[in-house]
C-alpha cells in the first residue's frame, strides 16, 4: 500500500460533521480577522510606572538584580516623569531608597515633611502636574529592620502602625500625591487613611488599597532596590496575605472597600490573575495588578539568555493581566510597552 494513502475508517465522519460546520479557525486564518476579533487590548492608559528615587544629585544608579531599572535622583526622576508623561504614561508609583543613618525601628523619617518620597512628589507635581503621582506610606523603606510596621518585641504592632502610616499619608498628600496606595497590610488603614485626608482637606486625594498583598518569593529585586534586602528579620506572613488563600483575599478586599477605598491592586500580578477575576467579578470597581519585580527579572533573565522572545513575554504577560480584568498594570516594563505602542 502506497504509504501517502490516507485510510478512512467505515462510517467514519467528517470533520463537518464532528464540529457541525462550526469551525472555529475561521476568524483565526489571517491578521485581520485576529484584530478585528481580538477580546482585549493593551493601552499606554493601562500603564503605572513604578520608580525608585534616592538622594543626592545627577544620579542614576543601576539596580543589578531588575536589569535596565534605576535608582534616580530627584531631579532625574523629574526628567523621566517628563518622559513618561510624553509617552502618554497616566501615572508614576514612587519608592524610596533611604540612607541607612535615616531609618530606625519605627520607621520615624516617613514622617518628615522633607523626606525623599516628598521631596519627590512636590518637584514631580511642579514640573509635569498633568501626571498622576501614586505614593506608598508603608514603613519598610523607613525601618532598620525592613519590616513594613512598627516592631515591638518581635511583633508588628497594628495599632501604632497604623496612626503612623496615617499621619504619613497626610504628609504625602500635602506634598502632592494624587493617590495614597498604603502596602503594609494592617487591619483598618485604609479607614484611618480616609478619616485623616478628609479631616485634612484632601478628599479628592483617592486611596488604592494593596487589598491583597500576598507573602510572596517574587519580591526579591525590589527589595535589593529599596535596600531592605538583608535587612529583614523573619518574614511577613503575620500581616501579608498566605498565598495558599483566595476566600481570605476576598474579605480583605472588601473590608478596604468598606472602609473607603476607591481602587483594589493585587500584588504580585501572574501567579494571582485568579485573585483578580475574582475580585473583578465580586466588586466591579477599578481593579489593579502590581507586575512584581521577580516577574518583570524573570521576562528579563530569560531573554538575556535567549531562551524566550523577552518583548512578546513582555506584552503576552501584560495582557493576560487585561483578560483577567484589570483596569491597569503597574510595571517596570511601563516606558518600553508605551514607546512600543507609541511607534
Amino acid at each position: 500500500m502506497n504509504r501517502q494513502t490516507r485510510l478512512k475508517p467505515a462510517g467514519a465522519r467528517t470533520v463537518d460533521e464532528i464540529t457541525g460546520s462550526r469551525r472555529l479557525r475561521r476568524m483565526r486564518k489571517a491578521d485581520w480577522s485576529r484584530r478585528l476579533v481580538q477580546e482585549n487590548h493593551l493601552t499606554v492608559d493601562d500603564l503605572i510606572w513604578p520608580i525608585f528615587v534616592i538622594d543626592g544629585k545627577n544620579v542614576r544608579e543601576p539596580i543589578p538584580a531588575m536589569p535596565g531599572v534605576f535608582r534616580l535622583s530627584v531631579d532625574l526622576a523629574v526628567k523621566e516623569a517628563e518622559r513618561a508623561a510624553k509617552l502618554g504614561i497616566p501615572a508614576i508609583a514612587t519608592f524610596p531608597n533611604v540612607d541607612m543613618s535615616l531609618r530606625d525601628q519605627t520607621g520615624s523619617h516617613i514622617l518628615d515633611p522633607q523626606n525623599i518620597i516628598n521631596r519627590t512628589t512636590s518637584a514631580i507635581k511642579a514640573a509635569v502636574p498633568e501626571i498622576g503621582v501614586i505614593t506608598d506610606a508603608a514603613l519598610d523603606p523607613f525601618t532598620s529592620h525592613g519590616h513594613d510596621g512598627i516592631l515591638r518585641d518581635g511583633i508588628i504592632v497594628n495599632d501604632e502602625t497604623v496612626e503612623q502610616v496615617t499621619a504619613a499619608a497626610v504628609l504625602q498628600a500635602a506634598a502632592g500625591a494624587d493617590i495614597i496606595a498604603p502596602s503594609d497590610m494592617m487591619d483598618g488603614r485604609i479607614g484611618a487613611i480616609r478619616d485623616a485626608l478628609d479631616a485634612n482637606g484632601f478628599q479628592d486625594v483617592a486611596i488604592m488599597s494593596y487589598a491583597t498583598k500576598f507573602a510572596s518569593a517574587f519580591y526579591g529585586p525590589y527589595r535589593e532596590a529599596i535596600g531592605t534586602q538583608g535587612l529583614l528579620k523573619g518574614d511577613k506572613k503575620t500581616y501579608y496575605l498566605d498565598h495558599a488563600n483566595s476566600d481570605e483575599a476576598i474579605r480583605e478586599a472588601e473590608q478596604d472597600l468598606a472602609e473607603g477605598a476607591d481602587m483594589l491592586m493585587v500584588k504580585p500580578g501572574l501567579p494571582y490573575l485568579d485573585i483578580i477575576r475574582r475580585l473583578k467579578d465580586e466588586f466591579q470597581v477599578p481593579t489593579f495588578a502590581y507586575q512584581v519585580s521577580g516577574e518583570y527579572s524573570m521576562i528579563k533573565a530569560a531573554s538575556a539568555n535567549g531562551w524566550i522572545d523577552g518583548e512578546k513575554a513582555m506584552l503576552e504577560s501584560l495582557l493576560a493581566f487585561k483578560r483577567a480584568g484589570c483596569d491597569g498594570i503597574l510595571t517596570y516594563f511601563a516606558p518600553e510597552v508605551a514607546q512600543m505602542l507609541k511607534g
